[in-house]
C-alpha cells in the first residue's frame, strides 16, 4: 500500500499551496463581509449626499438608457419570434402573448438589464475607483479629513440599487412591445387583446419576485464593483483587474441569486 511521505518538498510545497489558498479564500469573504457591513453602516448616517447620488443615477440610467431600450427591444422581438413554431406545432399560437409576458416578466426583464448593467455600470465603477486609488486619490481624500467611503461607494451603491428597477421596468416594457409588433405582424392580434393576454396569466408575487430580483442586482453591481475598485491593487494593471473582476464576480452572483430568487418565489406561487 502507497503512503504519501509527508516530508517529501513536492509534497510540503502543495500543503504549504493549498492552506495559502484556503486562508486566503476565508480572508477574501472576511474583508467582503466587513465592506458590505461598512457601507450599511455609513450609508444611513448623516451627512447624506444626495447631490451625489443623484448624479451617479444619471450615470447609471440615463446613460444606459439607449443600451437598454434596443437590448430589451430586440429581447422581445426575438423570444417571440423564436417561440411561434413551437406553439404552431401544438395549434396554440393564441398563447404566445401570456408566454412573452411570463418570460418577460419573471425572468428576461431583470435579468437581462443586470447582465447589461453589470458589463457597462460595473466595468465602469470599478476602473473608475481603481484609477483613484492607484493615483492614491482617496489616500488624498481621507487625509483630508473627507470621508471617501461614503462619498464614493455608498452613493454608487444607492445609485444602482434605485435605479436598476427602474431600468428593468422599462426593459419589460420595451421588450412587450416588440412582442407586441411581432405578433400583430405575423397574426394580426389588436393591442387591447394582446395587453389582455399578457397580463392575465401574471399574479402579483410575479411582480413583487420581479422587483426583488432588481433590487438585489443592483445592489450586487453596486457593491461588487465598488470593492474591486475600492481595493484594486497598486499599479496600472490592478485598474484592469478591477474592471475585469467587477464584471466576472457581479455576473456570477447575479446567476447565483436568481436561482435563489427563483426558488423563493415558486414557493409562494
Amino acid at each position: 500500500m502507497n503512503t504519501v511521505d509527508s516530508t517529501n518538498p513536492v509534497v510540503q510545497k502543495r500543503g504549504a499551496r493549498l492552506k495559502k489558498r484556503v486562508s486566503d479564500f476565508f480572508v477574501m469573504i472576511y474583508t467582503v463581509n466587513k465592506f458590505i457591513f461598512r457601507f450599511f453602516k455609513e450609508a444611513f448616517l448623516p451627512p447624506f449626499e444626495f447631490k451625489e447620488i443623484m448624479r451617479q443615477c444619471y450615470e447609471v440610467g440615463v446613460r444606459s438608457f439607449t443600451l437598454i431600450t434596443l437590448t430589451g427591444f430586440i429581447v422581445g422581438v426575438i423570444f417571440t419570434k423564436q417561440s411561434r413554431p413551437s406553439l404552431l406545432q401544438f395549434g396554440a399560437s393564441s398563447w404566445l402573448p401570456s408566454l412573452v409576458s411570463i418570460a418577460i416578466m419573471r425572468a428576461l426583464a431583470p435579468l437581462v438589464t443586470a447582465l447589461i448593467a453589470a458589463g457597462k455600470v460595473g466595468s465602469s465603477i470599478g476602473a473608475e475607483l481603481g484609477s483613484m486609488r492607484v493615483t492614491e486619490q482617496i489616500d488624498a481624500m481621507e487625509v483630508s479629513g473627507t470621508k471617501p467611503f461614503k462619498f464614493l461607494v455608498c452613493t454608487r451603491v444607492i445609485a444602482t440599487t434605485l435605479t436598476i428597477p427602474i431600468l428593468a421596468t422599462y426593459t419589460g416594457f420595451i421588450a412587450l412591445i416588440g412582442g407586441f409588433l411581432n405578433v400583430y405582424t405575423n397574426e394580426g392580434t389588436s393591442y387591447s387583446t394582446f395587453i389582455q393576454q399578457v397580463f392575465d396569466p401574471l399574479t402579483f408575487v410575479d411582480f413583487i419576485a420581479s422587483l426583488a430580483k432588481a433590487i438585489v442586482f443592483g445592489f450586487t453591481i453596486g457593491i461588487v464593483g465598488c470593492y474591486q475598485g475600492y481595493n484594486a491593487s497598486r499599479g496600472t494593471e490592478g485598474v484592469g483587474k478591477a474592471a475585469n473582476g467587477a464584471v466576472v464576480t457581479a455576473m456570477f452572483l447575479i446567476f447565483v441569486e436568481e436561482i435563489l430568487i427563483v426558488q423563493i418565489a415558486g414557493w409562494f406561487r
